[in-house]
């Protein structure tokens, strides 16, 4: 046998993956044989139900960690490429609304882990490379056509983010960071834009909760459709909408903490709310 470079490895298990996009068959993935035609049951859960979730997420997490961080170390990377290219390119307004933008395209980054957290459920291996699997499910078009929504999303709220920015200073650029930093909280229409900027991002974060907390985990579970999946996760929100506002201001919370870290905690965060999620939606959506 050849030795193969340990840095390339695992791009090549990447490539291999993509190499052979969506091959596994439904029966293979889903064992459709033993799958019930059902329509799924939404069900009401308490406050408690969170924290039995987060300690099922931390459960998760404490046997894949090595895993689980290894796909997440390009995060931090990325994140802070954006919002230092965005400050050089004289767009320091945008470099907030980049990180926090986290929030919005959080449930594409967790797909590992809903992947890796249905794979122990089976009593199969979760480890990174087992994760990379959805490549080859049969469930792929669906996650990246949901994928593609909160992308399109994340775009508009740049974009929404940059023109409340020009509506409040009336300049096409931003000074330097700590320059503008220093104008928005000495200055009425500075506060007028910190106000209004949460208001509003509060409305994409709340639109990405109701439409993602089940249909994303749901696609994995279920030969399911976009549609049905969506309609089921408004569904689940609609009817359970205090225990998910809490669950949606814990998970913004939990991600904003880990872009503190110059992004760096977002490595044990994102997995343990990615795992804590999947146990969340079995307790949202029974068969």
């Amino acid at each position: 046998m050849r030795a193969q470079n340990p840095f390339f490895w695992p791009f090549q298990q990447l490539a291999n993956g993509l190499l052979s996009v969506g091959d596994e068959s439904d029966q293979s993935y889903w064992d459709t044989a033993n799958i019930e035609r059902t329509r799924p049951i939404i069900q009401q859960i308490g406050y408690s139900d969170l924290i039995a979730c987060l300690t099922l997420g931390v459960a998760d997490f404490g046997k894949t960690r090595a895993d689980a961080v290894l796909m997440m170390l390009i995060l931090p990377v990325v994140g802070l490429c954006g919002a230092v290219a965005a400050a050089g390119q004289g767009y320091a307004d945008l470099v907030f609304p980049l990180l926090s933008g986290f929030v919005l395209v959080s449930p594409i980054t967790a797909f590992a882990f809903y992947e890796m957290s249905r794979r122990l459920e089976l009593n199969e291996r979760a480890r990174w490379r087992d994760a990379l699997g959805i490549l080859k499910s049969p469930a792929i078009g669906s996650v990246m056509l949901l994928s593609l929504l909160l992308v399109s999303l994340f775009i508009l709220w740049i974009g929404t983010a940059h023109f409340l920015f020009l509506a409040f200073s009336g300049k096409p650029h931003a000074p330097a960071l700590g320059v503008m930093l220093l104008h928005i909280v000495t200055h009425l229409r500075g506060w007028g834009l910190i106000i209004s900027g949460f208001g509003v991002g509060f409305v994409f974060a709340v639109i990405v909760l109701a439409i993602s907390v089940v249909s994303f985990p749901m696609v994995l579970d279920r030969p399911v459709g976009i549609v049905e999946a969506i309609g089921t996760s408004l569904k689940a929100f609609v009817m359970n909408v205090g225990p998910l506002l809490a669950w949606g201001l814990l998970v913004s919370l939990a991600l904003f903490a880990g872009v503190a870290f110059l992004l760096v905690g977002l490595v044990v965060v994102l997995p343990i709310l990615g795992h804590a999620t999947w146990h969340l939606y079995r307790r949202l959506v029974h068969y």
